[in-house]
């Protein structure tokens, strides 16, 4: 899983062990979510621990209730405008189903129940074990999230 590539918005790919020295916090992401307001909590939560080794990586997806239609530079120019977002954002990308992009395949596929709505996280270790997973309502400034990142990166 750790070596599956993640396209970019900027144009690049890139593994999860090549985004961050220690952990990724992958987040599907929505502009037109409730849970949007998320994205503020995902920039501190980046540029707390980044020189820490943890990358927060959204991955644009508008599988649950169209509430990502955008195109990609509609996406990151909304998440640079109203959030000042930073960090890495994928292209748009199904979760889930048929088409889901092969890392969400495989972390759907750990015994987990499919991506159920917006804004869930993954905390991955840098040699791609899967940590802990976070429903939509676990905001990213909440302390069990905080505590899992920080263990991580201990």
């Amino acid at each position: 899983m750790n070596s599956i590539p993640l396209a970019l918005s900027d144009g690049t790919e890139k593994s999860l062990s090549q985004l961050a020295a220690k952990a990724v916090l992958l987040v599907n992401v929505a502009s037109e979510c409730g849970f949007t307001s998320q994205y503020d909590a995902l920039e501190s939560l980046h540029e707390k621990y980044r020189s820490q080794g943890l990358t927060v990586v959204g991955v644009p997806c508008n599988q649950f209730g169209g509430q990502e239609p955008g195109t990609q530079e509609e996406i990151v120019e909304f998440c640079r405008k109203n959030f000042g977002v930073t960090f890495p954002l994928a292209t748009k990308t199904d979760v889930n189903g048929p088409q889901a992009h092969p890392l969400y395949a495989v972390l759907t596929s750990l015994g987990d129940e499919p991506i159920a709505w917006n804004f869930e996280k993954f905390l991955i270790a840098h040699d791609g074990a899967v940590l802990e997973r976070f429903s939509s309502s676990v905001t990213p400034d909440s302390p069990e999230l905080r505590a899992a990142v920080e263990a991580a990166l201990s």
